[in-house]
């Protein structure tokens, strides 16, 4: 019998590796197949879109909100990998009633590494989760080098419409944004807060306004006006799961960037 204490402080006892696993969450998904584990996932959700094929192979339990807990329960799992952000309080508890369930809480890089590092130990896949991490080392020694004389540029990063939301702290979302000398003006609030559009100058008056491709679709005339309660802000629509998706993700985000940074120079 083996211990895993996940990193919202709760244990899980595992008598052998996991054979049969149900991810709630789709960066998390993606990180599971990354490090090999394609044959033991036997349950997704509905928003697990990477890899593409998974929609066809796999068994779909619902979404990361709302699952559905007879399907997870016939699919008999050894293991139930859940995120604080993404899956609710009552449904971790419930789960916990049919299979250990593992839960991440990442905030920042370190948080992302060390979930992988554990992944490779309960998975028994230690070799490829270090492998993983040493290319997401390399690959952020070479992006802060890439990054370190960009000027820093004050952003407001928008997710939501009706009623506007955006990316403020204790999350990913800042912690990339951060990583690019993109200086949140929403930092000093916690979370996902709800703003108003007219108070933007005043509560930092960005040099950029980013549009997250997710979980709002944002179109051209959403863009316009938001703009319009800037000073002189440039509107940029911005792939979201490069900003918000941990695990593996990570190493498509630094290319992302670096490109963005480009886009952002002409």
């Amino acid at each position: 019998m083996k211990s895993y204490t996940d990193q919202i402080g709760n244990t899980i006892n595992l008598t052998t590796s996991p054979q049969r696993i149900i991810s709630l969450v789709p960066s998390q998904t993606e990180l599971l197949f990354d490090l090999g584990l394609e044959n033991s996932i036997v349950g997704i959700t509905k928003f697990c879109v990477h890899p593409y094929h998974f929609k066809s192979t796999k068994k779909i339990i619902g979404g990361t909100k709302k699952v559905h807990y007879e399907k997870i329960r016939l699919l008999q799992p050894d293991i139930i990998i859940a995120n604080k952000e993404e899956n609710t309080k009552e449904i971790i508890e419930e789960l916990q009633k049919i299979a250990p369930v593992w839960t991440s809480d990442i905030i920042t890089l370190e948080h992302n590494k060390a979930m992988i590092s554990e992944f490779g130990k309960i998975f028994n896949s230690r070799t490829e989760a270090e492998n993983m991490n040493r290319k997401i080392d390399f690959a952020l020694s070479d992006f802060m080098r890439f990054v370190a004389n960009k000027p820093i540029k004050k952003v407001a990063y928008f997710i939501w419409k009706n009623p506007y939301m955006v990316a403020g702290s204790d999350n990913f979302i800042n912690e990339m944004l951060s990583l690019n000398r993109f200086q949140n003006i929403y930092a000093n609030k916690s979370r996902y807060p709800e703003i108003e559009l007219k108070k933007i100058r005043l509560e930092g008056d960005p040099d950029l306004v980013f549009l997250s491709s997710e979980p709002y679709p944002f179109k051209e005339e959403d863009a316009f006006e938001i703009g319009r309660f800037t000073h002189h802000a440039k509107t940029v629509f911005v792939d979201g799961e490069m900003f918000s998706w941990y695990g593996s993700r990570i190493l498509k985000a630094f290319e992302y960037f670096k490109k963005l940074h480009q886009r952002l120079n002409d």
